[in-house]
């Protein structure tokens, strides 16, 4: 019989439909995980909330093959290790949502009607009514940035209250925005024109920090800020600074460690929560069903969907599928809009390992999405945002050989960015771009596209403000469109070229589109 640890406070239905399956269970949240490792070192399978998986753990357990985390975030499991061990590891995506956004509510509406302070005054016999004067939700603006699982439930429950909602989400179509009632907008104008702004977002390179000085000054004063994402999106100084001023309610449940001890946002949150957000009955049953139903099918039927840490097959090399990622950030770029369509087309033996691919070209439009995961999870999570995915019949007759092609277009004003690549040399190759064939570009470091009408003298005034700005040109590609009269300069430079920059060029050569894509290798 497979042995299952599961070290953690998780329902017991878990345990129980394991075992009616034939399954050794040890559910145990009361000893040490140690404890539990050393006396039981056959261990097959664990379930984990937030305990932390490391080396030395999956170390102890030698015939350990699938961690399962019951819930979204993995990031306390080595995953990278568990790999080179070959043990897969699991999550349960969307087992908490309702949960958070739930929570959410609860915060936005405690802080306008003063619930926590009210309670702890009237308790200390005080009677300070006047003191607490609240404020109404309905008919309020909300703004939420991340239209995800969580951030699209919020919406949702709080329908009732009329309140016009704006949102942001680089991978939420237009229409199917407008289908959930949701204004898309910018991070700025959220915080301009948003009575309520509450974060749903991942704690990444673009996310952190987000929160910041410039953002706060432009929120209304009295505006409510609910965090129950990831500490490092606030700037906690900034917000310090700015709620003097801005009197500005925060409502928070995250912190740089789940743990006790003092809290460096205690001074300026009004509520303050130990991260609370998926700690509900139902979320602990649905996250409990979730993880043994997903490890019953991993044993009988071989079902992987939620492995996030996956290999790639036999026979495919790793390369093409940074090269899928590459075309589509590129053609994301070249778009410069959230596609409503994905086309692929893959030549020759790539053809057999199209699904694998599905992953990274969504992962290339956005960091939201981790390429680990599989095509069915990258359809779902495409699907959710209102993107079709369509993966093309090819015609062999071309020969194009081991290549592919990404297409990402938007429906109703008919803009469409192709690219196509290969692997040429064991380098990544851009063979083309649009209707520039032939382009053979490696994309390694910094790139800035121009596509103009074709002149003379447009290619000197790029590198003329390029030098102007102490920026060096490490190489150009200047391909034509003769058909169509148009021209582009592919410009490779020795440092990420600013947006600033890009603008003086755009004012000086009026470009038909304008870009720029950076890419280096992890």
């Amino acid at each position: 019989m497979k042995k299952v640890l599961i070290p953690t406070k998780l329902d017991k239905f878990a345990a129980d439909l394991l075992t009616q399956k034939g399954f050794t269970v040890v559910l145990d949240d009361v000893t040490p995980i140690e404890d539990l490792i050393k006396a039981n070192p056959d261990t097959e399978v664990m379930i984990v909330r937030s305990e932390k998986v490391t080396p030395e753990i999956i170390d102890a357990l030698p015939e350990l093959r699938l961690v399962v985390r019951a819930g979204a975030g993995y990031n306390t499991i080595d995953t990278k290790y568990a790999r080179r061990k070959n043990i897969d590891v699991m999550n349960t995506p969307g087992a908490n949502a309702n949960a958070v956004a739930e929570e959410a509510i609860a915060m936005v509406l405690a802080g306008c009607r003063h619930v926590i302070q009210g309670d702890l005054t009237t308790r200390e016999g005080k009677w300070e009514k006047k003191k607490f004067l609240g404020t109404e939700i309905t008919g309020k603006t909300l703004g939420v940035i991340g239209l995800g699982n969580i951030g699209r439930l919020l919406v949702k429950r709080l329908g009732g209250f009329e309140m016009r909602v704006l949102g942001y989400d680089p991978m939420i179509s237009p229409s199917y925005a407008e289908q959930l009632g949701i204004e898309l907008t910018d991070v700025d104008t959220i915080f301009k024109e948003a009575d309520i702004v509450s974060l749903h977002v991942p704690e990444v390179a673009e996310t952190k920090g987000m929160v910041n000085a410039a953002r706060l000054k432009l929120m209304k004063t009295g505006a409510v800020l609910v965090n129950c994402a990831r500490a490092g999106i606030v700037n906690e100084d900034d917000l310090r600074a700015a709620k003097a001023e801005k009197k500005i309610i925060f409502c928070n449940d995250v912190y740089p460690k789940d743990e006790a001890g003092p809290k460096t946002v205690t001074d300026i949150a009004d509520i303050m929560l130990p991260h609370l957000g998926a700690n509900t009955k139902e979320a602990n049953f649905t996250a409990a069903r979730m993880a043994a139903e997903q490890t019953i099918a991993y044993y009988e039927q071989g079902i992987t969907n939620c492995v996030v840490n996956k290999e790639i097959p036999d026979g495919l090399d790793a390369k093409y599928q940074k090269l899928a990622y590459v075309l589509s950030g590129l053609a994301f770029n070249a778009l410069g809009k959230t596609p409503e369509r994905i086309e692929t087309s893959f030549y020759g033996e790539l053809k057999q390992y199209a699904k694998w691919m599905m992953a990274p070209i969504t992962a290339g439009i956005t960091r939201e999405f981790d390429p680990a995961l599989d095509a069915a999870d990258a359809k779902s999570f495409l699907s959710s945002r209102g993107i079709d995915y369509v993966d093309r019949e090819t015609d062999e007759s071309k020969n194009y050989g081991n290549s592919m092609t990404v297409d990402v277009s938007t429906i109703g004003t008919h803009g469409r960015a192709s690219v196509r690549g290969t692997i040429a040399e064991n380098n990544l190759m851009i063979s083309r771009l649009g209707d520039y064939d032939k382009l053979y570009l490696e994309p390694t470091g910094y790139h800035l596209f121009t596509e103009y009408k074709d002149e003379p003298g447009v290619i000197g005034k790029i590198a003329g403000v390029l030098g102007e700005n102490h920026i060096n040109i490490i190489d150009i590609r200047a391909p034509q469109d003769l058909k169509n009269n148009r021209s582009l300069a592919v410009v490779k430079t020795n440092v990420n070229v600013p947006d600033a920059v890009i603008a003086r060029i755009r004012d000086l050569v009026k470009p038909i589109n304008i870009f720029k894509y950076n890419y280096f290798e992890a």
